[in-house]
């Protein structure tokens, strides 16, 4: 087998299904209407036509040439994102080297990147204990806060796996610092951003928080910049348009009040976020795997 992938394709009244190969190559694509199918490498034939009749079923009719596939009543046909070789329909393929393991952020666990931090830079073991048992503050009390609460975040989020969802967490950003989770879905991709606030009463509007009445907190506007971010950067290795929302999940807090409408940033407490789940209608199965295989590539990230 050679790992040929179906990928949906609308366009100017158009509706088809393209077999691609893992770098992008069509190899041929059929018209969902009359499932006529257009062969344009002869040497998978058998493996495209096998995989087509999966989706639209017998009587699949072989159609035209490969030099009419390219004729000005066909579009150019869509290159599939893999892990080697994307693309976008404005330009030619974004290209990702081969994943290897340490390029592979799905082997991240939640409050990866913040614990990589701490363990580089906070305090020893020794230290930690000390202050516990004298019940000294830390400039740190915060950071461990954080981890715990992206933690908790990061088990609700897997609870969604089985409802097709991809989880990607502590992804490092070109730009700096990092996204504390990813979610890849039928009902879209979700940039999460992570705040622990044990016991607060926090009140969140369109851009700002405020924690226990305190000063605003530029929260909402954070996430709508990193859903922006993160837009930009899977644009690149994406042949289709790859909504992105951005999502503000509080842990521990006692009470929690939206002023806004949940229009421009989603608010959620912990134990809220399997809303998303049922979620459907933004990506097919197909495009959520293309999605996922750009999204956990770290270098994806890295480049500016």
């Amino acid at each position: 087998m050679s790992d040929l992938t179906v990928n949906p394709w609308k366009r100017h009244g158009k509706d088809r299904l393209y077999v691609n190969l893992p770098d992008g190559t069509s190899v041929a694509w059929a018209d969902r209407a009359t499932k006529t199918v257009t062969i344009k490498v002869r040497q998978y034939q058998d493996e495209a036509l096998a995989l087509l009749r999966r989706h639209l079923g017998d009587g699949l009719t072989v159609g035209s040439s490969p030099s009419r596939a390219h004729g000005a009543d066909s579009a150019p046909p869509p290159r599939h994102p893999g892990p080697s070789a994307t693309s976008h329909p404005a330009g030619r393929p974004a290209p990702l080297p081969p994943l290897s393991p340490s390029e592979d952020l799905a082997r991240n666990r939640p409050g990866a990147r913040l614990l990589g931090t701490i363990a580089e830079r906070g305090p020893s073991t020794a230290q930690r204990l000390r202050a516990k048992i004298l019940r000294q503050p830390s400039e740190w009390d915060n950071w461990y806060a954080g981890l715990a609460g992206e933690r908790r975040v990061g088990r609700e989020l897997e609870r969604l796996s089985p409802l097709g969802w991809r989880i990607l967490h502590g992804i490092e950003k070109s730009n700096g610092g990092d996204i504390d989770h990813l979610l890849i879905g039928p009902g879209g991709v979700f940039s999460i951003n992570t705040k622990a606030h044990q016991g607060a009463s926090v009140w969140v509007g369109d851009a700002m928080a405020k924690i226990n009445g305190g000063p605003p907190q530029p929260y909402g506007a954070a996430s709508k910049a990193e859903a922006d971010y993160v837009r930009k950067v899977l644009g690149r290795y994406c042949a289709f348009d790859v909504p992105v929302e951005p999502v503000l999940v509080f842990v521990g807090v006692a009470s929690l009040h939206r002023a806004s409408a949940q229009g421009a940033v989603r608010v959620y407490q912990e134990r809220e976020v399997a809303a998303l789940g049922p979620l459907t209608g933004k990506l097919t199965p197909e495009q959520v795997e293309s999605v996922y295989a750009a999204a956990r590539h770290r270098r994806a990230w890295l480049r500016t």
